[in-house]
């Protein structure tokens, strides 16, 4: 609930007639708030602040909050910040810069109404907790609408996430959110709603919820290196190795430097310069290099640090005002934080010279805090580690998304896999839970949810309201939260129901609706069905078949711990009688493997790895089947994102040691040069997509093997997967604390291991011979075996 000090704050904007856009004109507002206080050793400032559609806040010139978060038109969070470090006896101000978007601006996954909002509640109070000053907006706030920034659309397919900025500096209002700013002539801000419009139950646009997850972490960067100096390559062993500043560029000259950041990033570029009026500057932030395509013109991606190509991307302009000066510099940053590993300066000067003192960025993301760690015997291994962890990290702001640079937006399948992989590197289910919410709340009148939420664009795939159930078991297999999914527990049974409406009289599921897009994976054979298998343009798919059974199981066990055994019993008969319907239509006697629909003679890995998972096949059997499809190369393969499934069948059938060979797959992307995985191995549209990250996964709870073995980690699994290892170590996060694994196998093929834990719970040790031991609670506990 919203606290009672909201009582008597208002929503307010600039009044509706002054807010004329011209064309592409961003409509943004700057609001400022003066007191004045002193003895200001015993004051408090406890601030709660939102806006429509984004804001950043300042105290004293100190930027304190941006957000909100993102939420949608039943969720719209606000921020509660303690500013009490940044007052200062005498006059102080309270400052923010709002944007509202309209329906064509602005990324697709931030809400926004058909108006623009400010809200602020807060108050100084004393040490007893009286009341100083109230800070609340009202029409004692002042607002100015700034007229000097437009919006760019400088394509690269980014269009989800927004436009980039055009900004002319010369009309730019500057030290708007400074302490000693004259704003005699801006105007008083109008109300648009009160906190409690509410009349009759009638909901405001904006309905208030604190943020339920953390800020987002700030931190100074500079560029590690110039790759290249007016278009002409820098050798980096002879060359500058960092980027060096301050220079000057003479008057009427040009000059352009490509600089690289080290790994793929997300950051707000920090440009301070001095003179230089009517300059113009050019930034430009890219993925990797590229060459054109001779035919097409369009960029081949290849090594992706090879400076003898092009960068190609999004870009800001930016005219300078010419104000800026050794003493005190112009400076600009874009409002909105941007994806790279590589950027390009680029400056044209006017008649007056340009001094440019520094180019940094600021990092910013989820503040991801890293506890696991590995290593191994084979040190290709480790770089598969890092770069995966940076992968997550650059896909994780305040909400999990897809990728950073083309969509920021938050996908089902994505989101299960980066969740997981979070929880194994930390035990924080914070933004898992945010995650969860969301999908819930993008829930359709006919039960299924929407495949990414929060966007303005609807957007369904059916097989992702599947993964959102996956995600809510995997939350309650670590985390053990019943309270959770009892909350969830009418949604997963609406999903559920949607399908099961969709059982034909064959026993099995009917195809999907056509406004609906049925994808699966991203493989070269499905790609003019953009990811949607072949076959299943003939009515059923046995993949979404497949996966229906896997989440009635899971969604069984789900019912179990809520006491709700009939029906859990009930989605077990379904599930089984769906088994014996794919097992019937789908499976191929002469193949041995399953077809991807019934009776059409079309096959991929996908259905197999399924069949594996939703136990259509056990025992001798299954793995039998892993073998063919893992001997049958003429099978559609899995792509990155869906190979978590793969080794989870391979795991499943006791061939995980198959798996070590796969890594190849993204070691021949290390080659590449790349700092983060990439979307797809088809298309390789974006290089930062975090469902890539699965050694994260796979490397603490498969090689380390440390994994829940009940609910909550009231019971933990360790079972190692040595494969073609020598040793292997780390520390893998619980929810409880740490787990420290370490093991190797000598060369008389004797395995060691050593188990040191603090966490109160019980152990499952399995040891690669087969052998189990038992324990109960913290140790360090040293086993050993003969292989």
């Amino acid at each position: 609930m919203p606290s009672t000090d909201f009582k008597g704050a208002e929503w307010i904007w600039i009044h509706d007639k002054q807010v004329v856009l011209e064309e592409n004109q961003v409509e943004l507002i700057y609001f400022r708030r003066n007191f004045v206080l002193e003895n200001i050793q015993e004051l408090k400032l406890n601030i709660m602040v939102s806006a429509d559609s984004r804001y950043r806040l300042y105290v004293n010139g100190f930027p304190v909050s941006h957000g909100p978060s993102k939420g949608d038109n039943h969720t719209h969070y606000y921020e509660e910040i303690d500013c009490s470090a940044y007052l200062h006896n005498g006059h102080n101000v309270i400052a923010a810069k709002v944007v509202h978007y309209n329906d064509k601006e602005g990324s697709v996954s931030v809400w926004r109404s058909s108006k623009g909002g400010f809200f602020l509640a807060g108050e100084v109070t004393d040490g007893e907790g009286n009341a100083i000053v109230n800070l609340k907006t009202d029409r004692s706030w002042l607002c100015l609408q700034e007229t000097a920034i437009t919006n760019v659309d400088s394509g690269m397919g980014t269009g989800l996430v927004g436009s980039t900025e055009k900004v002319d500096g010369r009309k730019l209002t500057y030290e708007w959110n400074a302490v000693s700013y004259d704003d005699e002539k801006w105007s008083c801000a109008v109300k648009v709603s009160n906190y409690e419009d509410a009349l009759y139950g009638q909901l405001s646009p904006w309905n208030l919820t604190l943020r339920n997850i953390p800020q987002l972490f700030e931190q100074e960067r500079g560029f590690k290196r110039v790759m290249k100096m007016n278009n002409q390559v820098i050798d980096e062993q002879t060359g500058s190795s960092r980027f060096q500043t301050p220079f000057t560029i003479g008057p009427n000259q040009s000059m352009k430097i490509e600089l690289d950041a080290g790994e793929m990033t997300t950051g707000y570029p920090v440009l301070k310069l001095g003179k230089g009026k009517s300059a113009r500057v050019k930034l430009l932030y890219a993925e990797c290099y590229a060459k054109k395509d001779p035919v097409t013109g369009f960029p081949v991606k290849g090594i992706r640090d090879d400076a003898t190509g092009e960068l190609f991307g999004v870009y800001d302009l930016y005219e300078v005002g010419g104000y800026g000066s050794i003493d005190k510099h112009e400076e600009y940053e874009p409002f909105l934080f941007r994806t790279f590993r590589f950027v390009s300066l680029e400056v044209e000067t006017a008649d007056e010279e340009l001094a440019v003192y520094s180019f940094s960025y600021r990092e910013t993301g989820y503040p991801l805090d890293i506890i696991s760690n590995f290593s191994s015997s084979d040190d290709s291994l480790q770089q598969l580690w890092n770069i995966s962890i940076n992968t997550l990290k650059r896909c994780m702001h305040e909400t999990y998304e897809d990728c950073p640079y083309y969509e920021q937006l938050q996908y089902t399948m994505d989101t299960r896999l980066q969740a997981l992989f979070t929880y194994q590197l930390n035990g924080d289910d914070r933004l898992a839970r945010k995650a969860i919410h969301d999908f819930h709340s993008s829930r359709l009148p006919n039960g299924l949810l929407q495949s990414r939420y929060p966007s303005i664009l609807p957007q369904v795939i059916p097989g992702f309201s599947l993964y959102w159930i996956m995600m809510v078991h995997d939350h309650y297999q670590y985390f053990g939260d019943v309270s959770l999914v009892r909350t969830y527990l009418p949604t997963i049974d609406g999903i559920l129901e949607w399908f099961t409406q969709r059982i034909e009289s064959n026993g099995l599921l009917g195809g999907m609706p056509s406004q609906y897009w049925s994808f699966v994976d991203w493989v070269e054979e499905w790609m003019d069905q953009r990811g949607v298998p072949t076959a299943s343009q003939q009515g059923s798919n046995t993949i979404y078949n497949l996966m229906f059974i896997t989440t009635l199981k899971l969604a069984a066990e789900l019912q179990d711990a809520l006491g709700r055994r009939d029906t859990g019993e009930e989605y077990r008969v379904r599930a089984a009688e769906l088994i014996l319907a794919v097992n019937r239509t789908s499976y191929s006697n002469h193949t041995g493997l399953y077809r991807d629909a019934p009776q059409a003679e079309e096959y991929s890995q996908h259905s197999q790895i399924w069949a594996v998972l939703a136990g259509a096949i056990e025992g001798e059997s299954a793995k039998g089947l892993m073998e063919r499809m893992l001997a049958n190369k003429q099978l559609p393969e899995v792509s990155y994102a869906m190979s978590f499934f793969l080794f989870r069948a391979l795991e499943k059938t006791g061939c995980y040691d198959r798996s070590f060979k796969l890594w190849d797959i993204w070691r021949g992307l290390t080659i590449l040069g790349l700092t983060s995985w990439v979307e797809d191995p088809v298309k390789q549209r974006s290089d930062c997509h975090a469902w890539g990250a699965v050694p994260i996964f796979e490397f603490s709870a498969s090689i380390l093997g440390v994994k829940p073995a009940a609910p909550g980690f009231t019971k933990i699994k360790i079972a190692p997967q040595i494969g073609s290892l020598k040793q292997a170590c780390g520390d893998v996060a619980t929810p409880k604390g740490i787990v420290n694994v370490a093991w190797e196998l000598n060369d008389q093929k004797n395995f060691n291991m050593l188990v040191s834990t603090r966490v109160e719970a019980g152990l499952e040790i399995i040891l690669p011979d087969n052998s189990v031991y038992m324990y109960q609670g913290s140790g360090d506990y040293r086993l050993s075996c003969q292989m």
